[in-house]
């Protein structure tokens, strides 16, 4: 089993002309039949018009590139 690199509550801003601050809220994980990993994903919420949206399809990668840094 893989340790998740961002814990729930990691900030994040999406890329692009208008970034979002996302914040992670779960992981999710998919095993195959032989209970082996295929994929971990997480999921994360923002806010649009005083709407919570969820993604639940957010990818490490992304995270990593907009993770926001408390001072």
């Amino acid at each position: 089993m893989t340790t998740p690199k961002f814990p729930i509550g990691t900030q994040f801003k999406t890329r692009g002309r208008h970034p979002r601050l996302c914040t992670v809220v779960d992981i999710h994980w998919t095993y195959n039949s032989d209970n082996e990993l295929v994929k971990m994903r997480y999921v994360a919420t923002h806010v649009v018009m005083g709407q919570i949206i969820m993604e639940y399809d957010v990818v490490e990668t992304t995270i990593a590139m907009g993770l926001v840094k408390c001072p």
